[in-house]
């Protein structure tokens, strides 16, 4: 992997923190310099790719999107409070789940596929029976909204970080409190686990930091500082050996774990990143943007490959199904786009 340093003239932001919510104020970037890739020539969007269906029926933004482990079923989160059900292949509604009573910002798939876990800004954490559609629990313990959740691989542990300034660890199973993580005075906005569940990553909103957790132990093992705004996203590639970030100061940066050392900065997002997403065979990234697109990038090279277009508004999550062979998208147009994707 080549190095890649980006410059960014950071605006003047105004924040203020208030108990269980939060109120931020930013001016747009002045300027953000090209990447050391500015030299060569463009890639041009892949050919070989489609747009398979758009999925309308969300009365609100979309904020989440996942792919089931057995790759046919694709779920769908949204401001209007509802978990919308979908077959990937057919693009038909399977259900839609009520429960929560504000925004629901996170979902995730158990490994095993047979449990569905949500959350909201209505504080809570709402675990769901995918065979009858029916709530099984709801964990309670956040003070203010849970913005991101993730399940361990071995399907025990579930992680919650809220803006509350706090991580929690379940019990998937029972719904009990492990343990509570407090590294410090800042909004949680994504948590992720490593392949093995041994280190738990969570992305700060205000110092623009990222935190590795010894799950084990609950201890913060190293600090990661190099975005020059909020951290969005966050994911493990499959082998465990880099963790992928997204970031409002629009790039995607990627560290390696074994020293804890930035390896390289993507950057080609003309507005904030969102989301980020990486392909089970490691090869392929894909990140989506304020700016209205996807892009997807060669992990192993640092290289962009592909831009999707064809939402109208800021796209805000995306995820690859099993066999990286499909590309899922929501977005505050409120719509959901299936992308059949071929690589090269």
């Amino acid at each position: 992997m080549t190095d890649s340093k980006v410059k960014v003239l950071t605006s003047v932001a105004i924040t203020l923190l208030g108990f269980g919510c939060v109120w931020y104020l930013q001016s747009s970037p002045a300027a953000i310099s090209t990447s050391s890739h500015e030299n060569e020539p463009q890639t041009t969007p892949l050919e070989n790719f489609s747009e398979a269906f758009t999925l309308a029926g969300h009365s609100n933004s979309i904020l989440a999107v996942a792919i089931s482990p057995d790759g046919h079923t694709l779920v769908s989160v949204s401001g209007d409070k509802t978990i919308k059900l979908w077959n990937l292949d057919t693009g038909k509604e399977i259900r839609t789940l009520v429960g929560h009573s504000d925004w629901v910002n996170s979902v995730v798939f158990s490994p095993d596929g047979k449990t569905l876990v949500s959350a909201s800004a209505d504080k809570t954490i709402k675990v769901w029976n995918l065979d009858t559609g029916k709530e099984i629990r709801t964990l309670r313990g956040h003070l203010a909204s849970v913005q991101s959740i993730a399940i361990s691989a071995d399907g025990s542990t579930l992680a919650s970080g809220s803006w509350d300034q706090s991580i929690k660890l379940w019990k998937l199973a029972s719904g009990k409190i492990i343990r509570t993580l407090k590294g410090g005075c800042d909004v949680v906005n994504t948590v992720a686990f490593s392949p093995s569940g041994k280190t738990l990553a969570s992305g700060n909103y205000f110092d623009n930091s990222i935190n590795l957790w010894d799950v084990a132990t609950g201890k913060e093992t190293k600090t990661l500082r190099g975005h020059s705004e909020a951290v969005s996203s966050l994911i493990f590639s499959p082998d465990g050996k880099t963790l992928i970030s997204g970031s409002w100061d629009k790039t995607i940066k990627l560290w390696e774990i074994a020293t804890q050392r930035e390896i390289y900065t993507l950057a080609g997002h003309a507005n904030k990143v969102l989301s980020v997403a990486v392909s089970r065979d490691g090869k392929t990234i894909a990140s989506s943007s304020w700016d209205k697109t996807i892009k997807l990038w060669n992990l192993s090279m640092g290289k962009e490959i592909a831009t999707l277009t064809g939402h109208t508004k800021r796209v805000w999550s995306v995820a690859f199904s099993p066999d990286g062979k499909t590309l899922v998208s929501g977005s505050f147009d409120k719509t959901v786009k299936i992308w059949h994707v071929v690589s090269k």
